[in-house]
């Protein structure tokens, strides 16, 4: 479990810097959809690379039996890069990011508790949702800007 952990959190960097750094080629390129098209392409050359390498092929009763809007959750992620390829210059990396955070984990919650998508069921209780309200504490603090803030600068 430690590992998976560490795993999440590598992830999780990694989710951060990579939208840092295209929100910066969008500013380059000029274009939020250039940038996005640019992730994506290069994310599918590497990924089919890798699935090449290392994968067999789909069988077809896998595919014929895949229901249909699993096949639409790109658009999620193009929504979702592309927003934060556009939102972090105008609030900056960790404003964004911990915004983004509460959409995320408030989500995962509900996937959870309801067991949406064949994920495994973990109810909803007191300490999570308290752990939710200290956590939604925590990024608001972490997002307010305060006179002193300003003053220090």
């Amino acid at each position: 479990a430690t590992c998976y952990s560490l795993l999440a959190f590598i992830c999780g960097a990694c989710i951060a810097l990579q939208a840092a750094m295209n929100s910066q080629l969008a500013i380059q390129l000029q274009s939020v959809l250039k940038a996005t098209c640019y992730a994506f392409f290069a994310s599918f050359v590497l990924t089919s690379i890798v699935a090449a390498t290392l994968s067999t092929p789909l069988p077809a009763k896998a595919l014929a039996s895949t229901p249909w809007y699993l096949w639409f959750s790109f658009i999620l992620s193009v929504v979702g890069v592309a927003s934060m390829y556009f939102l972090i210059p105008k609030l900056g990396a960790g404003n964004a990011i911990t915004i983004a955070l509460c959409g995320q984990v408030i989500f995962a919650l509900l996937i959870s508790h309801f067991g949406w998508f064949a994920s495994p069921v973990k109810y909803l209780t007191l300490t999570k949702v308290s752990g939710l309200i200290f956590m939604l504490l925590g990024l608001y603090l972490i997002n307010r800007q305060t006179k002193w803030d300003k003053v220090n600068r």
